[in-house]
């Protein structure tokens, strides 16, 4: 076998295994809670994050929030989304003039629409593409504004939505690490992850079972 030909089909093997079907395995089966175990059958309040640049119609991510969100309805849940791709956001400039509990220096969408919301809710969605294997800059940003809040923002329920091309079974091992991290420090409580693996396009995720499990943990809180 000649050096081009045994390149090529390595590379084959290698994006097969990177990019193979949208399935869940034993990494990425969300845990569904059982029914009314997170809210006591009481009305939540939710705020679902959505970041993906792209449209409700064609974002991998989105249909993921979505689903969920129709689950959440089911069970009478309120909801409220905030689109961080598509509002006017500003970064976190470090100048710790909120006191890390006051009102930030930008008087933007974070500041006036989604801070209120999440200091009042019950329970905060972060919903992702993966890009270089971390969250996106849109959700970023926003989660580097928690600090105007944190205070607020501590002793919530959370929860973790993602979507990855990638199929490796290490796909999503920084962002949970990371996401884990993050409710450590904001004494969160995880209540549930849908990380969608091999989801390469928005035919893939909804012909899979990860928005199954976005609806089924929505409809069981």
């Amino acid at each position: 076998m000649n050096r081009r030909k045994f390149i090529k089909l390595v590379s084959v093997g290698t994006m097969a295994l990177m990019f193979g079907g949208c399935d869940s395995n034993e990494k990425s089966e969300a845990k569904i809670p059982e029914r009314q175990s997170v809210s006591g059958g009481d009305k939540m309040k939710i705020v679902v994050i959505n970041s993906s640049p792209h449209s409700e119609t064609e974002s991998t991510s989105r249909f993921l929030a979505q689903r969920f969100i129709a689950g959440a309805e089911s069970s009478g849940h309120e909801i409220f989304v905030f689109d961080a791709a598509n509002e006017e956001t500003h970064p976190c400039h470090g100048c710790d003039m909120c006191g890390m509990n006051g009102d930030c220096v930008f008087s933007d969408a974070i500041q006036t629409k989604l801070m209120p919301k999440m200091v009042d809710a019950d329970l905060l969605v972060l919903v992702t593409p993966l890009y270089y294997y971390g969250m996106s800059t849109q959700l970023k940003t926003v989660v580097d504004r928690f600090y105007a809040r944190t205070y607020d923002l501590n002793n919530k329920k959370s929860m973790l939505m993602v979507t990855a091309y990638n199929s490796a079974d290490w796909t999503m091992e920084a962002i949970v690490t990371h996401y884990e991290t993050l409710v450590r420090y904001m004494h969160w409580q995880d209540v549930g992850r849908v990380l969608a693996i091999g989801c390469g396009s928005r035919r893939l995720v909804e012909s899979s079972n990860f928005g199954n499990q976005a609806y089924n943990i929505g409809a069981n809180l």
